[in-house]
């Protein structure tokens, strides 16, 4: 995944100079039929019964990962071909930090339930 450039800007301004940054303090999963890039954008997932879910993580070395599995609701109806997803300040509205493609894309019909394990949403910085 790569940080945002909001996101890329905070981290820099936290690490180096002396203004203050607001820190999140929930992490939310947005699913992308079309990936977003470094300033936003893409078109995120709208389908019936679909709603971002709320994650932690767990930080060791130079990588973060999600302590526990990250499971959507059963979709209503198509949600089409999710390629990337994103993770938000908020439910709805807030601030993209970091986004990503998927390693495969995923179609999701009508009664399907997307889960994402613990362990297997990874943000590393290089």
């Amino acid at each position: 995944m790569s940080l945002s450039n909001t996101f890329e800007t905070t981290t820099l301004e936290w690490l180096f100079t002396a203004t203050s940054v607001t820190r999140p303090t929930a992490w939310y999963l947005a699913l992308y039929t079309v990936a977003p890039g470094e300033g936003g954008g893409g078109t995120e997932c709208s389908g019936t019964s679909y709603a971002r879910q709320s994650f932690t993580m767990t930080v060791s070395g130079n990588t973060a990962t999600n302590t526990a599995n990250v499971e959507y609701p059963t979709a209503g109806g198509s949600w089409g071909t999710i390629v990337a997803v994103g993770v938000f300040t908020a439910l709805t509205g807030g601030t993209l930090i970091a986004y990503g493609d998927l390693t495969a894309a995923k179609t999701i019909a009508t009664g399907d339930v997307l889960r994402v394990p613990a362990g297997d949403l990874d943000i590393t910085l290089d």
